[in-house]
């Protein structure tokens, strides 16, 4: 599945501000658990443009597999998260905390079951997308 969330062509070309709060919107059908709210702060389907959006999850909700083609930085915000790579171990993350997943490296991230988790992702967009969406995560396994 190519990125689902409605991009725009290009970025800003000037400088722009986006409030806090502004344009939240709820993830589309297809790509976590159970529904999450976000906010696009940069969105593009330009090569070499950046895409970023802050995430809202509900505890328990955890995105499909997923791969970004240019690789992809997470920052916590709040609450607790997890993520995983491919035959990696799930790992928590906590406020403050920051995760890089390498080019095309497949993965999940999402809120533990107890803890609302809250991020900023950043990814580059190649070939007119950040994101490869996967099947969902069938079975969470052993959590720290």
């Amino acid at each position: 599945m190519t990125n689902p969330f409605d991009m725009k062509n290009a970025c800003p070309l000037v400088m722009t501000v986006q409030r806090a709060g502004s344009d939240i919107r709820r993830a589309p059908e297809g790509v976590a658990t159970g529904p999450f709210l976000f906010q696009m702060l940069l969105s593009s389907r330009t090569d070499g443009e950046m895409t970023a959006m802050r995430a809202f999850l509900e505890p328990g909700v955890v995105t499909h597999w997923h791969t970004h083609p240019r690789g992809q930085l997470l920052l916590v915000l709040d609450g607790v998260g997890l993520v995983q790579r491919d035959g990696g171990h799930i790992t928590e993350i906590r406020a403050g905390d920051s995760v890089w997943f390498a080019p095309g490296e497949r993965h999940w991230h999402g809120a533990n079951p107890v803890s609302p988790f809250s991020y900023i992702s950043v990814q580059p967009v190649q070939d007119g997308t950040a994101v490869h969406w996967m099947e969902p995560v069938e079975e969470l396994g052993e959590r720290p």
